[in-house]
């Protein structure tokens, strides 16, 4: 291995071409036939025609070896030998933040990087601050008064996102059946900045800016 000053030019070049990229995800709900009717319905004829659509639109953009959050509600009505199945033919290391519908994930051993309930990230990537993960949406986060941000799932859509809080849903539900890549979340982020600022303004005249 090359000391990092002395590796050659195209030793620099395949560090940088193979680093894994960053994807959020969220309610993939593989077997559960009632999400196909349940509030915000999904536009699939039958269970399999949804679990085949979320694999295939996984896998079109998430690489082996890429990395992958995974905020909960993975599967259910399945046996936990179909949910291991469906788990080998999803690219990337997944790591699984639990929802409320993860009994059959949390007996999957193997199959996650590490299961939580919460998580605080720090991509190391520039202009992207700590990200608080959790299956359901939160008013307050860790540092949500100073610009980090909070990703949930849960909700498949239908909870408006609050005026001011840089946070919102990475479900299946609000992205085409796809995971949301950093790039994208720092977009949207970035576009939600205004209203965090004026958000951040009036909080000074309460003495809670800190």
């Amino acid at each position: 291995m090359y000391p990092q000053r002395h590796r050659p030019r195209e030793k620099i070049m395949e560090v940088l071409i193979h680093r894994p990229n960053l994807w959020f995800t969220a309610d993939y709900h593989f077997g559960h036939y009632n999400i196909l009717t349940l509030g915000r319905s999904r536009p699939f004829a039958h269970i399999d025609e949804m679990n085949e659509a979320i694999i295939d639109r996984h896998n079109a953009l998430v690489k082996p070896g890429d990395l992958v959050y995974n905020l909960g509600d993975f599967a259910l009505k399945i046996t936990q030998s179909e949910a291991i199945n469906l788990r080998r033919r999803l690219a990337g290391n997944i790591y699984l933040i639990t929802g409320n519908h993860d009994s059959i994930a949390k007996s999957m051993p193997g199959s996650w990087v590490w299961m939580r309930e919460l998580e605080r990230i720090h991509p190391k990537i520039e202009g992207i601050p700590p990200i608080t993960l959790c299956h359901y949406a939160m008013r307050v986060w860790h540092g949500s008064h100073k610009g980090t941000w909070q990703l949930y799932g849960h909700s498949h859509g239908m909870l408006p996102e609050l005026k001011g809080m840089l946070a919102f849903d990475v479900g299946v539900d609000c992205w085409d059946f796809s995971p949301v890549s950093i790039e994208q979340v720092a977009r949207k982020m970035k576009a939600k900045m205004p209203e965090w600022e004026a958000y951040k303004e009036s909080l000074k005249n309460t003495g809670r800016a800190e």
